[in-house]
């Protein structure tokens, strides 16, 4: 079974909006920016990073800035799903291309 990308970020996004409940702290921003970070540079790795995840970083970083922290760590979420599912994208399309080669 195919799972488009846009599903796989959709479902990661209602994922990690969910998990977002409670009040966030400046350390629980920092924590998920570090993964957002992370999973931004293993999908740069894969020479498959979105333009949307460099924009949610940013989002992220500029409502930590003005202390909105619940904010900031659900765009930090947002932009790690987004880079997760960049990384799907990159390593599906690895392997997806020698379906596409006429034998």
């Amino acid at each position: 079974m195919r799972i488009s990308s846009l599903a796989l970020a959709s479902l990661l996004l209602i994922a990690g909006a969910a998990s977002v409940l409670a009040a966030g702290s400046e350390a629980d921003f920092k924590a998920a920016y570090a993964a957002a970070e992370a999973a931004d540079n293993e999908a740069g790795q894969l020479r498959d990073q979105w333009t949307t995840t460099a924009a949610a970083l940013a989002a992220a970083k500029q409502a930590a800035g003005a202390g909105d922290f619940d904010q900031a760590i659900a765009l930090s979420k947002q932009a790690e799903a987004l880079a997760r599912a960049s990384i799907f994208q990159a390593q599906r399309e690895k392997e997806a291309w020698k379906n596409s080669e006429i034998h």
